[in-house]
């Protein structure tokens, strides 16, 4: 079976997360064609991976969603169809989108995207809108947020997307799209994996955005739950994370009888047996960040968060441990506001391999304002680590549990909440007892339900349900999924 990934914003550019998650799978699978359908902002990422591809990826294929247009210069764009210009109009009203005419037109015409934003059928399809929906704001500022809207779903929909049998989002959005787009034009299957919901982590986005203002935060979340509908609406399959992420796609208006839940899993003995502090290190409690350097991240948080733990537990030293080159400006910041606040006993090591360290650390942190289900956590758990975390996505069921009474394997904290997560910190330091057992209860959990073997079997049912209703060969080569130990 020939299987298409197609991700948006990671694989096999960035490290950590859902990137650890496809490069897994795609060596779970030995015997299965993996082409590659990756989503990023720019030609400036092209080749750039992190990732040795495995063998059996025989494509990498690669959007570039603020592209500009190849197309041959000058002259007008041509007329659009009347079938034509009632699909685009229908995409813009977002009233019963004609997504096959616009598949079509786009794959099927040889069509110049910056023409067709500045064309005549373009400009009549907002100015119906316009009167229809917004005439209460100015006509020529719509205008262009709607072509700024418009110009990387125009490119996803002008992406010539490889055959397969399979199209595997790892989210909806473009990636959905895409997915879409592919079941209408080979007649494949559509799964679709969701780590994070990806509307609602656009929605958080928007809210917080400096640079879009008004009304234009409400159209710019439409885009967006159109583009996951269309996905919901295509899909075969939709699995996610957690029970409460299942909620939210149905929320969102995906049928329920095509979700599943496929929890996160790690291999639990890649964790044991770490080297651990030495006699002189005892004397420091040593908090761990496994991350990217990231504003995701909220570093930042972090940082002052521990500055004033510190002041009251001279004992605590923090490890950043995780890249920095990905999100270099934000890194930078971070680096200097160490530096201002002159914080002693704070540490980016950079790109390391996790198991050197993970052994030493007393408590692991997370402080991220967008999450699925870190994987970090269930690493934490399987070297017998508790976890500070704030509650976002599945951090608060990892940690409190979901469907077990082990109790806490840590502690649940707000976002953004720079008092409450100093209090866990000096709480985590003080209270060496209250820290073993938080870990043994972590360590615990994974072994329940957040095992390696547990989730590939999910996704070996899966992929071998596709195949045989396809009426294609099932080959069973399983591997181990080698292992994620840098970051």
């Amino acid at each position: 079976m020939k299987i298409c990934l197609i991700a948006e914003g990671c694989y096999p550019y960035v490290v950590g997360g859902v990137s650890s998650w496809l490069h897994r799978l795609i060596q779970s699978f030995p015997s299965q064609e993996f082409v590659i359908l990756t989503i990023v902002a720019n030609r400036s990422w092209s080749g750039k991976y992190v990732y040795d591809l495995p063998e059996n990826v025989t494509e990498v294929h690669e959007l570039y969603l603020e592209d500009y247009d190849w197309s041959p210069k000058g002259g007008r764009a041509k007329s659009l169809g009347k079938k034509e210009y009632r699909a685009l109009r229908s995409l813009l009203l977002n009233q019963k989108v004609d997504w096959e005419s616009l598949f079509d037109l786009f794959q099927k015409k040889t069509l110049s995207v910056d023409k067709l934003l500045m064309s005549v059928d373009f400009l009549n399809a907002v100015t119906d809108c316009y009167n229809l929906r917004y005439s209460q704001i100015v006509f020529s500022d719509f205008l262009w947020m709607l072509r700024s809207i418009y110009l990387p779903l125009f490119h996803t929909l002008k992406m010539q997307i490889p055959k397969a049998d399979l199209y595997h989002c790892t989210a909806t959005g473009y990636a959905g799209v895409l997915g879409s787009m592919a079941k209408h034009i080979y007649g494949g299957r559509l799964l679709i994996s969701e780590h994070g919901i990806y509307t609602r982590e656009r929605e958080e986005e928007l809210i917080k955005a400096k640079w879009v203002q008004g009304i234009y935060k409400d159209i710019w979340i439409e885009q967006f739950r159109k583009m996951s509908n269309l996905a919901y609406d295509r899909a075969d399959l939709v699995t996610s994370l957690y029970e409460h992420a299942r909620e939210l796609e149905i929320e969102l208006g995906c049928p329920y009888e095509k979700t599943m839940l496929t929890p996160n899993g790690i291999l639990v003995e890649n964790f044991q047996n770490l080297p651990e502090k030495s006699e002189e290190e005892e004397e420091k409690v040593y908090i761990g960040a496994v991350l990217r350097v990231a504003p995701i991240k909220d570093i930042k948080t972090m940082i002052h968060a521990f500055s004033f733990a510190r002041e009251t537990e001279h004992s605590l030293k923090l490890w950043i441990m995780g890249p920095w080159d990905e999100e270099q400006e934000y890194a930078k910041e971070c680096f200097d506001l160490v530096e201002a606040e002159g914080i002693p006993d704070i540490e980016f090591t950079g790109r390391v391999d996790v198991r050197e360290y993970l052994g030493k650390m007393d408590v692991t942190i997370l402080t991220s304002i967008s999450e699925g289900q870190p994987l970090t956590i269930l690493e934490s758990f399987a070297a017998h680590k508790p976890v500070i975390a704030t509650d976002v996505g599945n951090c608060r069921g990892l940690i409190m549990g979901e469907s077990d009474d082990l109790g806490a394997a840590g502690i649940v904290t707000h976002i953004m909440n720079v008092e409450e997560i100093a209090r866990a910190m000096v709480s985590m330091a003080r209270n060496k007892e209250m820290r073993l057992q938080m870990g043994e209860t972590g360590y615990q959990r994974v072994l329940n339900k957040y095992q390696y073997a547990f989730m590939i079997d999910a996704y070996r049912g899966i992929y071998s349900d596709f195949a045989r209703n396809m009426g294609l060969e099932w080959e069973e080569g399983v591997s181990d999924g080698g292992d994620r130990s840098k970051t």
